[in-house]
Order: C-alpha cells, then sequence, then structure tokens
C-alpha cells in the first residue's frame, strides 16, 4: 500500500489529473509508462529492471531511510558522475543523462547544452569549496564548448546538440548558460568566454517583451505566452550585468522578477509556471521560479521578491513528508497533483530552503532543506555493478512509474543534488 498520501489526496490527484486532460493526453502517457516497461525485457536490460524492481518497492512500503551527514562525501560522488556524464560524449558538454533506450540497454545521451550551461556554475563552486581545481578545468572546457555551438544570434538551442540547420532558439537555454559562464568569469576571465556571455546576455536582453516576460521559449515545451520559470534567466541577467558594469542587464533582470511576481496568487502558487501542464506544475519548474526571484531579491535588496519565496514555501514546507518525500506536482490549491516524486524539484526546493535560512535565520527552512536532501541521499546511487550511475539521482521517484524523466538519470537531478549537498555541508560545518 503507497502510505506517502492518505486515501483522499490519492483520490483528489487521480479524479483531478484524468479530468483535466484529454482522453487522448492520458492515452499517451500511458503509453509512454508502457514503454519503458517493455524496455524492461531481455538480458540487456536485467541490472536495470532489478534497481527498478526494488525502487518501486520501496516507494509501495515507504520504506526509504533517510541519510544524515555525508554531505562532503556525497557530493564527491555526484560531481565524479556528471564529470563521466562528460567524458561519456564525443565533445566537452555533458551527457542529457544515462537512461534505458528502445534497445533495452542503459545508455549516456548526446551533450545537452542547456544544462552544460548551470553545471558549469555547480563545478566552479565546488572547485572553490574544496580546493579541487582539476573542475574549474573541467568547467572551462564546458564553456569553450559552450561558445563553439552557441548560435549566431547568440541564443543556445532547445533540446540536446543537433545540426546546426536543426537548432531553435530557447531563452531559457540561453539564461542558463549565461549562469555558469558568468560564474565562470568570476573565477577565471577569458575573452573568449566573455564574448559569447555577452552575446548570450544581449540576446536575453532583446527577448524581453513589454510586459516584461521572455518570449522565445522553443520547440520543447508548450506553445503558451508566458513562462514564469523564465525568471531564472533574470538572475543570470543581473549577475552579468553586476560583472561587466552594466545597469542594463539590471534594470531587465528587476523588470522580468516584477513580472514574475505578476503571476503569483494570493497563496503563493505561481500561474503558467511549467513545462506543458501549467495547471498543475512541476516541482522542477516551482523550483526554477523560487530560486530565481529569490537571488534576484538578494542582488537588487528588494524584499517584495524574498517574501514572495516565503510565502510560496510555506505551503510547500508543509507538504515535505516527516522522511522528506514531496510530490512532484501542485495545484493551484497546493494539493499534491502527482503520486511521484520529482526529485531534480525536491533537490532544487532543498537549495531555496537552505538559502532562506542563510537569509533569514528561520529554523523552519534549515529543518526543510534537511529533510530533502537526506531523503534524496537515500535515493543516490553509492553501490552498483553498473559503474556508470554511481553518484547518480534519477529523474523520478520511483524511477519507472513516477512522471519526470522515468527510466533513468538526467545530469541534472545530479547537478541539483550536488548544489544542495555543497550548501548543506557549508551550514552544518558553520555550526547550522
Amino acid at each position: 500500500m503507497v502510505v506517502h498520501m492518505s486515501v483522499s489526496t490519492l483520490y483528489n490527484i487521480l479524479t483531478r489529473r484524468l479530468t483535466s486532460q484529454s482522453l487522448k493526453q492520458n492515452y499517451w502517457a500511458a503509453g509512454d509508462i508502457g514503454k519503458n516497461l517493455i524496455n524492461l525485457r531481455g538480458e540487456k536490460a536485467k541490472h536495470f529492471r532489478g534497481l527498478a524492481i526494488k525502487d518501486q518497492l520501496d516507494y509501495l512500503s515507504n520504506s526509504i531511510t533517510p541519510i544524515k551527514g555525508d554531505s562532503e562525501n556525497r557530493a564527491r560522488l555526484a560531481i565524479n558522475w556528471l564529470a563521466t556524464a562528460q567524458k561519456a560524449t564525443t565533445d566537452s558538454g555533458v551527457s542529457l543523462g544515462y537512461f534505458l533506450n528502445s534497445n533495452k540497454e542503459m545508455g549516456f545521451k548526446e551533450s545537452y547544452p542547456e544544462t552544460t550551461g548551470y553545471i558549469i556554475q555547480s563545478f566552479c563552486e565546488y572547485s572553490q569549496q574544496y580546493h579541487a581545481n582539476d573542475y574549474l578545468k573541467q568547467a572551462i572546457a564546458m564553456a569553450e564548448w559552450e561558445g563553439q555551438v552557441q548560435m549566431a544570434s547568440g541564443a543556445v538551442q532547445g533540446g540536446a546538440l543537433c545540426e546546426k540547420e536543426k537548432q531553435q532558439p530557447a531563452v531559457f537555454n540561453t539564461g542558463m548558460v549565461l549562469q555558469g559562464l558568468s560564474t565562470l568569469l568570476s573565477h577565471n576571465r577569458d575573452e573568449a568566454i566573455l564574448h559569447s556571455a555577452q552575446k548570450a546576455a544581449d540576446f536575453l536582453l532583446g527577448d524581453i517583451g513589454d510586459d516584461g516576460h521572455f518570449q522565445t521559449h522553443g520547440a520543447f515545451v508548450s506553445r503558451s505566452k508566458i513562462k514564469t520559470y523564465n525568471v531564472l534567466c533574470g538572475w543570470a541577467l543581473f549577475k552579468f550585468g553586476e560583472l561587466i558594469g552594466d545597469n542594463r542587464y539590471i534594470q531587465a533582470a528587476n523588470k522580468n522578477a516584477e513580472a514574475a511576481l505578476g503571476q503569483q496568487q494570493d497563496n503563493g502558487w505561481f500561474a503558467n509556471n511549467d513545462l506543458s501542464k501549467e495547471k498543475y506544475p512541476l516541482t522542477h519548474t516551482i523550483g526554477y521560479t523560487l530560486q530565481g526571484l529569490l537571488e534576484v531579491g538578494v542582488l537588487a535588496d528588494r524584499e517584495d521578491f524574498i517574501k514572495a519565496v516565503e510565502v510560496a514555501m510555506e505551503p510547500i514546507v508543509g507538504n515535505i513528508g516527516k522522511t522528506g518525500f514531496l510530490a512532484g506536482r501542485f495545484f493551484s490549491d497546493w494539493k499534491p497533483a502527482s503520486l511521484s516524486s520529482c526529485l531534480t524539484g525536491s533537490a532544487q526546493i532543498a537549495i531555496v530552503a537552505f538559502r532562506l535560512f542563510e537569509i533569514t535565520g528561520k529554523n523552519t527552512y534549515l529543518e526543510a532543506g534537511n529533510r530533502l536532501i537526506n531523503y534524496l541521499k537515500a535515493l543516490q546511487q553509492t553501490q552498483s555493478s553498473d559503474p556508470n550511475i554511481i553518484g547518480a539521482l534519477a529523474g523520478s521517484f520511483p524511477i519507472i512509474l513516477g512522471s519526470y524523466m522515468r527510466g533513468g538519470y538526467p545530469n541534472w537531478a545530479t547537478k541539483y543534488l550536488l548544489d544542495g549537498l555543497m550548501l548543506q555541508d557549508k551550514l552544518i560545518k558553520g555550526g547550522a
């Protein structure tokens, strides 16, 4: 029996989700799960099949035991997996992730420009926090590669790396690369990387509409006019503006953050805040919005932005289970909208909680961050006969029947786990 949620919550999720989607959408969702189950058959999938079965049983029995401490070691495992994902590609980008393929075996995917961008930031911060210069060198290689695959407009393409003639610009992806490049430039000034960052920042600056929202969302998300989570690009713009001393980028970041704030309801929930299902957004995109709004608020000394994040965090904290399980989607009344957990989103919410503790000193946020990260540590792969998953975090819990990036390990789940672990370790060593 699933004991993560009450019977009434389960009923609410099933009835509201089924009625809010068309018959065709429900059919395709079920078909996607079916494909993953079929791919578990055969000798090539034997190891992953065993892992997926155990994962499902752990989910059904709610038997995950959170892990306290060990943050630095877990962070080392996470960054080493990300380094492995970089080495698995034919270039210096980081593989999209390690997934069960249609040929019924696990394998690394091609490089992913968007997430390689913000992985640069994680490698820079890890290098600084743990005095590990080799990771800074890898971050530089990632940044140089980003410059090579950047579109002529300064934009970054949506999706995994493809031929130039098939590339389509995506503002969010561009912002994530700018985030990484700006962080790297604060550690290592390089004219070629600065030029790439300038092009990306100029593309973002030109993409903001009169309403303060970015406009070019790319081909891999729904066509809705507003994507509130793009406020994370505002953080990147603000950082770049400070880096080069140009107030145009700072003003644009504030304008975008104000637009994002305009999407917030009185209960803290944000509208137009998902890749494709705006009625019940992922904790992944909720996390993007909260982190972007918070960090712009800190940089701009905007108490209203920080307060808006606190208002949203109150119901989220109330939804974190005693062990640290957090549903992967939420309806506009903050009722869970998913039976599974989006592990990337849980890590992002933990990061926001830790940062709020640093800013406000409120222990509620420290406790929430610890609950989430300690739960994720128990789900991180630390022992396996497959060395390609050591240190990795899955897209969903459970890994096959979950609703986000099922069937494998997207690089951004481990990236955000790494960021959360580094923050937790810093707070523990600081006496928190």
